[in-house]
C-alpha cells in the first residue's frame, strides 16, 4: 500500500437524486453546484519514507484504506432466494410504489415479491442462500433467519520492516480475494467450473462446452457472449452475432477503430471540455469555473454514455477494466485538467494494445505523477509512493515477490520524473538519483544524469516489471475475474498468462485465448452486475435513445439536454456507489459481487429502472413500455413470456412469473391489453429486479 492515502476530494455538492419517483419533467433539477478546481488544496502526499502503519491503525479495525470498508460486506446483505421463506402472494393492483417510501405507503406483498426476484441474483451464481441482516429485516420484515454473510479480516502488522515481504501484510490489492474468502465465496468457488482447454476459436469452443453450473440463465452462448462482452444484451448486439457469426463478431469488436462511432458518441461533442487540450484547461480554468464547467466529471459523463451507446462494446468494457487495474481517480486535485488527457492517451490509446506500453506512458503522465506524488520525489526527498504502486497494484502484485529494498531502489530510480511550468512530463537531470540499483532481478548501472539515458533507465525497469511473470499471473486473473467468474479456474489463468508472456505483454491475444477456452463459455451466470453496469445494462435492454424526449424542458441555458442527462446518470450512479473512475483510492473498484451486496443499492436500482420505464429522464427518449413487444399477446403469463424474451432474452421460472403476476394482481389465464391494464410499467420493472437481469 502506498505510503499514505490518496488526497482527500476537494467541496464539491455530491448530492445524488432522492430515489423517489417523480412525475413531472423537472423533478430532479441539477443538484450540481459549480465548484473552482484550483490547485492549492491539500496533498497528503509528501517526500521521505514514513513508517508504513497497519490500515486498520490508520482508519479503524475494519478498514483496508481510506474512507473504504475493509473486505467485507458493503451495508446489508442481499437476500438468498430462500431468506425470505416462502413466496408471499402479492395484494392485488396494478401500480408498483418506489421500494424505499415513507410508513405512509402500506407495506404491501408486492414489495416482498420484488426482494425475493431481485435477491435470487445475488446468490445464484453460487447456488447457495445468503440470509438476510437485521438492517435487512428491517427494510423487509423479521421472516428471514440464518447466517449473515461474514468475511474474514486478514493479518496485518503495525509496520513493514526493510527485507520483510510485502505478502506479509494484508493491502487492498487483495480485496477480491479477501471478499472471497467469505461463506459465501465458498459457495461460489464450489459452483465455478474447475477446468477446461482451449480450441482452435471461440465458436468450437462454444460448440464443445457442456455448462453444468447450476444458473437460472439461459445456456446459450449468443447471450453468454453479449453478457460479457459488451455491457448489457440488446436486440442489436444479438442480431449481430447471429448475422456475423460468434468469431467474427469477436474479431470485429476486436478492431474498434473500424467500427462507426454512434449517434451518442457523436453528440459528445455538447460537452464543451472534452474537446480542450491541457493547455487549454489551464489557460481557461478561470472561464470554466465562471461557467461552472467540470472537466473531469464530463469526462465521466462521456464514458457513461460510451457504455451504454457506443457499438464498440468490447472496447469499453476493456477500459472499463483498465481503469480499476491501473487507476487513478477522476476526482483528485489536477484531475479536472489532466484526467481526460490520461483516459485518451494512455487508457484508450492502449485498452486493446500493448500494456508494457501502456504503463511506460502511464508512468510519464501528469495525472500520475500528481496522483501519486511523483513530481515531487526528488533524489534528496524520495517519494516512494509510485514506486510501491507500480509493483502492488499495477504489475506483479503484493505477492509478486517483491520486497522492501526493492521498493526503495525504485523509488530512487524514477527520481527526476516530472511537470514543467507548461503542464507537460519533464526530465529533471537535477533531482534524479545516480547509482546502481536492483529491483526484483532488473538492475542497472544508471550511472548518468543525461535525461535520455537516465528516462530509458526507468523505462527499462518499467518494461521490466510489466513482462515479469507475476504480472502476467496478475493481469490474467484480473481478466478471467472480470470476463468468466469470481473465482476464475487455475487453468485458464496459467493458460492465459503463458499467453501475456508468450506475446510480449499483448492484450488482443490473451483475450482471444480466453474466447476460445471452454472455461468462459462454461461460466454461464457467474458474475453478478455491479451498479454501473446494472444501470448500463437498464439503459441498453431498454432501448434509451439519447435524443431528448419531446416532453423537456430544458431550464439549464449552460447545457444540452444530452450533457444534463448525462449528468443525471452520474448523479445516480454516484448515489448507487460505483460510478466510472470513481473508486478514490488507486486500487480502483472491486471486481466481485460480495463486494456489492447492498440491500439499499438494488432497492435504488430497481427504483431508477421504474423511473426509467416511466419517462421521467426527459432528457433522453425512451420506448414506451406497452410498446417494448411488438405485438403483445392477450393473456397475462403469455405476455409476461414475451416481455421477459424481450427485456432479458429468455422466459422466467414458473415460480418468478408467478411472483411478477402477483405484483401486477392477475392471473396468468387473465385478459390483458397492451398496457397490462395499467400494470406494464410495474411489470416490466420486476422482470428487471429479477436474477436474470442481475447475472450478467
Amino acid at each position: 500500500m502506498a505510503d499514505q492515502n490518496v488526497p482527500p476530494r476537494r467541496p464539491r455538492d455530491d448530492r445524488g437524486w432522492d430515489g423517489r419517483q417523480h412525475h413531472d419533467a423537472d423533478g430532479y433539477g441539477d443538484p450540481n453546484a459549480s465548484a473552482p478546481y484550483g490547485y492549492d488544496s491539500p496533498n497528503p502526499y509528501q517526500g521521505g519514507y514514513p513508517a508504513q502503519a497497519d490500515p486498520r491503525e490508520q482508519y479503524g479495525e475494519g478498514y483496508a484504506h481510506a474512507g473504504q470498508p475493509a473486505p467485507g460486506p458493503r451495508g446489508p446483505q442481499w437476500v438468498g432466494p430462500e431468506g425470505l421463506g416462502r413466496p408471499v402472494p402479492a395484494r392485488p393492483g396494478t401500480g408498483l410504489p418506489t421500494l424505499d417510501d415513507d410508513e405512509s405507503r402500506p407495506k404491501v406483498g408486492r414489495r416482498k415479491a420484488m426482494v425475493a426476484l431481485g435477491g435470487t441474483a445475488a446468490v445464484v451464481a453460487g447456488g447457495a442462500a445468503l440470509a438476510m441482516t437485521p438492517q435487512l429485516r428491517g427494510i423487509f420484515g423479521d421472516e428471514a433467519a440464518g447466517d449473515a454473510t461474514g468475511s474474514t479480516v486478514t493479518d496485518g502488522t503495525a509496520a513493514r520492516p526493510s527485507g520483510q515481504q510485502p505478502s506479509t501484510v494484508r493491502t487492498y490489492t487483495e480485496q477480491n480475494e479477501s471478499y472471497m474468502g467469505s461463506r459465501a465465496g465458498e459457495a461460489l468457488k464450489k459452483n465455478a467450473p474447475a477446468g477446461g482447454r482451449t480450441l482452435s476459436g471461440p465458436a468450437a469452443a462454444a460448440a464443445a462446452t457442456e455448462v453444468t453450473v447450476k444458473t437460472v440463465l439461459a445456456k446459450d452462448p449468443i447471450l453468454h457472449l453479449a453478457r460479457r462482452a459488451t455491457f448489457g444484451p440488446t436486440p442489436e448486439v444479438i442480431a449481430d452475432i447471429k448475422k456475423q457469426g460468434i468469431d467474427a463478431w469477436i474479431r470485429t469488436q476486436m478492431e474498434p477503430d473500424k467500427i462507426a462511432p454512434s449517434k451518442a458518441e457523436l453528440k459528445l461533442a455538447e460537452l464543451p471540455t472534452q474537446k480542450l487540450s491541457v493547455q487549454q484547461l489551464r489557460t481557461q480554468r478561470d472561464q470554466l469555473n465562471e461557467q461552472g464547467a467540470q472537466p473531469e466529471r464530463e469526462m465521466v459523463d462521456a464514458t457513461i454514455a460510451r457504455q451504454i451507446w457506443s457499438k464498440r462494446q468490447l472496447f469499453e468494457v476493456m477500459v472499463d477494466f483498465w481503469n480499476d487495474f491501473l487507476h487513478v481517480a477522476a476526482d483528485f486535485d489536477g484531475g479536472e485538467v489532466y484526467r481526460n488527457s490520461f483516459d485518451q492517451d494512455v487508457v484508450r490509446k492502449h485498452a486493446l494494445g500493448s500494456y508494457p506500453e501502456m504503463l511506460i506512458a502511464a508512468n510519464k503522465h501528469p495525472a500520475l505523477l500528481i496522483y501519486l506524488n511523483q513530481k515531487d520525489s526528488r533524489k534528496d526527498a524520495i517519494n516512494e509512493n509510485l514506486a510501491r504502486e507500480n509493483l502492488e497494484l499495477y504489475s506483479v502484485g503484493v505477492d509478486g515477490g517483491y520486497k522492501e529494498p526493492d521498493v526503495r531502489q525504485a523509488a530512487m530510480l524514477q527520481t527526476g520524473r516530472g511537470i514543467d511550468k507548461d503542464g507537460k512530463y519533464v526530465f529533471k537531470p537535477e533531482q534524479h538519483y545516480v547509482g546502481k540499483v536492483k529491483i526484483l532481478g532488473f538492475s542497472h548501472p544508471n550511472n548518468s544524469s543525461d535525461p535520455k539515458k537516465a528516462d530509458a533507465a526507468i523505462d527499462a525497469y518499467i518494461t521490466y516489471i510489466a513482462l515479469h511473470p507475476s504480472t502476467a499471473k496478475y493481469v490474467a486473473q484480473s481478466l478471467a475475474t472480470r470476463f468468466v467468474s469470481d473465482t476464475p479456474p487455475k487453468s485458464l489463468v496459467d493458460r492465459l498468462a503463458k499467453i501475456y508472456i508468450t506475446n510480449n505483454g499483448l492484450i488482443k491475444p490473451v483475450l482471444m485465448a480466453m474466447f476460445c477456452s471452454t472455461e468462459f463459455w462454461a461460466a454461464v451466470g457467474q458474475k453478478v452486475r455491479r451498479p454501473m453496469e446494472y444501470l448500463a445494462a437498464t439503459y441498453r435492454t431498454l432501448g434509451v435513445s439519447p435524443e431528448a424526449s419531446p416532453k423537456h424542458n430544458n431550464g439549464d441555458s449552460k447545457r444540452t439536454p444530452y450533457a444534463r442527462g448525462l449528468r443525471q446518470i452520474q448523479d445516480k450512479l454516484r448515489e448507487l456507489g460505483q460510478y466510472p473512475m470513481g473508486q478514490p483510492t488507486p486500487d480502483g473498484y472491486p471486481d466481485v459481487y460480495i463486494a456489492w451486496t447492498s440491500a439499499g443499492t438494488m432497492v435504488n436500482g430497481w427504483n431508477e429502472a421504474g423511473e426509467i420505464l416511466a419517462g421521467y429522464r426527459t432528457a433522453f427518449t425512451y420506448t414506451a413500455p406497452e410498446k417494448l413487444v411488438a405485438k403483445p399477446p392477450a393473456t397475462a403469463g403469455a405476455y409476461v413470456d414475451a416481455l421477459s424474451q424481450r427485456l432479458v432474452g429468455q422466459k422466467l421460472s414458473t415460480r418468478e412469473k408467478n411472483l411478477i403476476l402477483g405484483v401486477a394482481g392477475v392471473a396468468a389465464t387473465a385478459k390483458v391489453d397492451a398496457t397490462f391494464n395499467g400494470a406494464i410499467t410495474a411489470v416490466a420493472r420486476a422482470i428487471l429486479a429479477s436474477p436474470q437481469h442481475h447475472l450478467r
